[in-house]
């Protein structure tokens, strides 16, 4: 997440209230507003920061970066960015931001408050009735929710590593991210930061996931609320385009994201739901090998271990920019967008362009989860594989790690490692993999996680990317349908990451099935309570699973 300097609190009640300073940067003399208060229909003012170079007076275009962070006078910075390039630069705030956090409710209120935002600035002297938004994570989802109902000045959105409440924060496939506490306490209430053995604490305590804010004495009523909603139900649903708002989306956009970005699903879900409902829809899409950093500023050339192809060293923000230019300005529009969807080919220094996600595989490769091997045709004999997990037991966990995406060995930790034969004939991985998992279990649900490697020639593992998800949502997000103990039932996947990569002559892909137990992710027990109620008192007996050699999965790829 971005990381920032100072924090210096403004408080204000005066709707007029303005300053103006004068500041340098980069050779420039910028004039800075700061905490002008925005009206809007619902009474609630909005703060904002407006930033434009002294020595412009004519009417511009403007930049609108909204935020629900604020970490002090350095927020300004990302005004400055536009006003650099001759646009009026604004941050503006959600509501409750630098004023009063009684009226902060993450994700509720974007699609009408940053209408309203819009609205006013369209009637500014200083703007020439063009309006373009850029951004990432929240500020990538707050666009969104901003086109439900598209104000006539917005020409165009730039949404980078864009979460969607509900479906991949603050939880992803119905499995709350262990970190969503922090979120709320550290970025929005700037609370004292919880003990960082919290966690460990909760662990090994047993209790609920739902007292992990009483455990560190300070209540948080974000993560409660949160906790509410374990379906992606209409609260979640309210927030982002329905099927009709994204058949009416005609401007301009551009996505971005990463392949190792947190947020990437959500980016990605985005891209497909807008072009599903509007087949003419002008979306453009550019995906490489990023974190949630990369994919919306400048990549690391080092990313966890692995040197990116110099090809993919390309700075997002900049991207954001040459295509705001290009809507706004009607400058050249970026020279890496050739088509509709653009990707970084990972192992061959190359982008390739398509237009669209379909157009970026000519096979599948389907593989079995037999015994201990990844088999391409279908096991004649039915068979299946044991695992047991003891939720009691906290002397050991099923944990999934990857501190870099190459490494020498690959740790089990108590799941199960299937491997093809080495692969005759290189291939590229292109998509995002999908299958479903046979199985049968003495419990009533559990939360799966599968992640996928190259094992390299020289015998190294190439993180590729994960599922996690919980097995009562596989058939539907919207309604959790309890598995039946003891009774085969299938768990279908598919929403997981993108990935693009050659896989050499000679490596063999590797799966790693699993059960989450471990101190960063919620556990199930699997009782049938709601999950995050669960205590250790829940466990019962030890989890019994059979995967059975039914089980597939299926690998888009392109080959030459």
């Amino acid at each position: 997440m971005m990381k920032y300097f100072l924090l210096f609190f403004i408080l204000f009640s005066c709707y007029t209230t303005i300053y103006a300073q004068t500041a340098m940067q980069n050779g420039a003399e910028y004039t800075v507003q700061d905490s002008v208060l925005i009206p809007t229909r619902s009474g609630i003012d909005i703060s904002a920061t407006i930033v434009h170079k002294r020595t412009n007076f004519q009417p511009l275009p403007v930049v609108l970066f909204y935020t629900t962070y604020y970490q002090g006078k350095t927020d300004d910075f990302f005004a400055k960015l536009s006003a650099e390039r001759d646009y009026i630069g604004i941050v503006a705030y959600a509501r409750g931001i630098r004023s009063d956090l009684k009226e902060y409710a993450p994700y509720e209120h974007e699609g009408t408050d940053v209408y309203d935002i819009i609205d006013w600035i369209s009637k500014q002297s200083w703007c020439n009735g063009k309006v373009g938004m850029f951004g990432g994570s929240y500020t990538g989802y707050s666009q969104w929710a901003t086109v439900k109902h598209i104000h006539p000045a917005l020409k165009t959105i730039v949404p980078q590593v864009a979460v969607m409440p509900g479906f991949d924060a603050p939880m992803e496939n119905n499995v709350p991210y262990g970190n969503i506490l922090g979120w709320a306490n550290d970025n929005i209430y700037k609370n004292k930061l919880y003990d960082r053995g919290l966690v460990f604490e909760w662990f090994n305590s047993g209790t609920s996931f739902r007292s992990l804010d009483s455990l560190g004495n300070q209540p948080n009523p974000i993560f409660q609320k949160w906790l509410q909603h374990p379906d992606y139900d209409s609260y979640w649903q309210a927030m982002v385009p329905t099927p009709q708002e994204y058949s009416k989306i005609n401007i301009p956009i551009l996505s971005t994201t990463g392949y190792y970005d947190g947020s990437q699903i959500g980016a990605i879900e985005y891209f497909k739901l807008h072009n599903n409902y509007n087949k003419k829809a002008n979306h453009y899409f550019v995906i490489g090998p990023y974190d949630h950093w990369g994919g919306q500023s400048k990549p690391q050339k080092n990313l966890m271990g692995y040197e990116i192809d110099s090809v993919a060293n390309i700075n997002m923000r900049e991207l954001a920019f040459q295509w705001l230019d290009y809507i706004l300005k009607d400058q050249p529009k970026p020279e890496l967008l050739k088509d509709k969807v653009n990707y970084q080919v990972m192992g061959t220094n190359t982008w390739k362009h398509a237009p669209s996600l379909q157009a970026i595989n000519n096979d599948t490769l389907t593989f079995y989860l037999d015994h201990e091997l990844l088999l391409s045709k279908k096991p004649k004999k039915k068979a299946y594989k044991k695992q047991t997990v003891d939720f009691k037991n906290r002397e050991n966990q099923n944990n999934y790690y990857t501190p870099e995406i190459i490494f020498d060995s690959l740790d089990a930790s108590n799941g199960l490692i299937f491997k093809t034969e080495p692969i005759g004939t290189e291939f590229t991985i292109n998509g995002s993999f999908t299958g479903n998992l046979f199985t049968t279990i003495n419990k009533k649900d559990m939360d799966v996680s599968m992640a996928l490697y190259e094992q390299m020639p020289d015998g190294k593992y190439f993180f590729l990317t994960r599922y996690v998800g919980r097995a009562s949502y596989a058939k539907d997000n919207s309604k959790r349908q309890l598995l039946k103990s003891n009774k085969k039932e299938s768990i279908p996947f598919d929403n997981t990451r993108f990935v693009s990569k050659k896989i050499s002559e000679g490596s063999r892909l590797v799966v790693l099935l699993n059960i989450n137990k471990h101190p960063f992710e919620i556990i199930n027990y699997g009782s049938g309570k709601p999950v995050s109620d669960e205590t250790i008192m829940d466990a019962g007996k030890p989890l019994q699973i059979k995967w059975h050699n039914e089980s597939f999965i299926n690998i888009p790829i392109w080959k030459n």
